[in-house]
């Protein structure tokens, strides 16, 4: 049976909730039945279809645990068929002494079809660097 998403909200908690548990039926009930979805991650080449979304995270979940990840809401843009969420993904992992690498910068992409609402397009990308000191503006 095909889980139905009412909100894009619920989608994006059901595809955070299904990367942190490693849960890959999960993470694909998320993504629309449609090869027109497109997943952009760091240090990948862009996947344009279901089956290469599938693919890069099964690769991601073979080592038999899912990924963490804090996330702050950055900017939403929603309307009655299409949500845009700007987020900043942090991973979490067990407490050491190096630090934690940087956040994450992410846009989710939901649409609402016959079945709910469900993501279209994931992309994220490294925190940039701290732009140089002739760039900073003055207060």
């Amino acid at each position: 049976m095909t889980q139905t998403y009412n909100t894009p909200q619920e989608a994006e908690d059901a595809f955070y909730d299904a990367l942190d548990e490693g849960n890959l039926n999960r993470l694909l009930s998320v993504w629309a039945e449609s090869d027109d979805i497109c997943c952009l991650l760091p240090m990948h080449p862009m996947i344009q279809s279901r089956q290469g979304v599938a693919d890069v995270f099964t690769h991601l979940f073979s080592q038999g645990h899912g990924v963490s990840l804090a996330i702050e809401h950055l900017g939403w843009i929603e309307t009655d068929d299409i949500a845009i969420h700007q987020v900043e993904e942090t991973i979490l992992g067990p407490v050491s002494d190096t630090p934690p690498p940087p956040p994450f910068y992410g846009t989710n992409i939901y649409r609402k079809d016959k079945a709910g609402w469900r993501l279209i397009i994931h992309q994220n990308a490294p925190t940039p660097p701290p732009p140089p000191a002739e760039f900073i503006m003055p207060e």
